[in-house]
């Protein structure tokens, strides 16, 4: 059986706020949502629905103080539901100007991972073309957070996201000079391209966790032709899939389940 959790982003139609935070704007002012449950509520609703393990996106957490993440972390004991990961979603720590300013910024939400009990912190290496300078600058931030990481009993991970890591070599090359101190998380819809399944397929075997993101024909349809290649290019892939993509659904839960099913088949 096929191990599994959903990501707040696939959920996020159903919530009833946002909470924007980064480190240019610092943190924003709350944005309704279009949907009514809070953030305390989503454990008991994955609880309902079958699943046991969750992402939450960093943005949707509202309240950052320590009795507010005292309060999730009770409801996500209270479901039996295991927080695989905290994504933290801004932050370019290859930038040539703002790399230390966005380091500390992310380290902070990496504290804030640790409190809540996550077992994974998933950043972006970089925002900014490959280039020698770039990925240096990156290395150099990378090392300092996986430290920060390791002290809050947290896994620091990144994902083939953005420039930085558009290559499987320049993947390679990011986890090899970390040593072991850095995941990868797979998504399956960070790159496009023909040579898109062949480049998943060359990085899976290093991935720990997967974004199993679909895309959608119309609401209640995906595109199994896509799906089916991104799921072939993961086998033998034993980590957890994440459900991230809220596509074009009427029935949220329903899509998350022909996901589930689809990935069930093919394990």
């Amino acid at each position: 059986m096929a191990e599994l959790a959903v990501s707040t982003w696939a959920i996020h139609p159903l919530l009833n706020a946002s909470y924007p935070d980064s480190p240019q704007s610092g943190r924003e002012a709350p944005r309704p949502g279009e949907g009514e449950l809070s953030l305390l509520q989503v454990p008991a609703k994955l609880r309902e629905h079958g699943y046991d393990q969750v992402e939450i996106c960093h943005f949707h957490i509202g309240d950052i103080t320590q009795r507010g993440l005292n309060e999730l972390r009770r409801e996500l004991d209270a479901s039996g539901i295991t927080l695989l990961s905290l994504l933290i979603d801004e932050g370019d720590v290859s930038h040539p100007e703002h790399s230390r300013r966005d380091a500390a910024w992310i380290e902070a939400w990496i504290e804030i991972a640790g409190r809540l009990g996550a077992k994974r912190a998933r950043v972006i290496a970089g925002k900014q073309p490959w280039s020698k300078e770039s990925s240096e600058r990156s290395l150099e931030h990378l090392k300092r957070l996986a430290r920060a990481a390791s002290g809050s009993g947290v896994r620091l991970e990144t994902e083939n996201w953005f420039g930085l890591l558009d290559q499987p070599g320049h993947v390679f090359e990011m986890l090899d000079r970390m040593e072991g101190e850095l995941g990868l998380c797979a998504d399956f819809g960070n790159w496009s391209g023909p040579d898109k399944i062949e480049r998943l397929a060359r990085i899976f075997p290093r991935a720990e966790t997967c974004h199993a993101k679909a895309e959608f024909l119309a609401p209640g349809e995906i595109d199994m032709e896509d799906y089916d290649r991104c799921l072939s290019a993961a086998w033998g892939f034993k980590g957890p899939y994440v459900l991230v993509s809220s596509g074009k659904a009427s029935d949220t839960w329903a899509e998350l389940d022909l996901q589930r099913q689809a990935i069930e088949m093919s394990a």
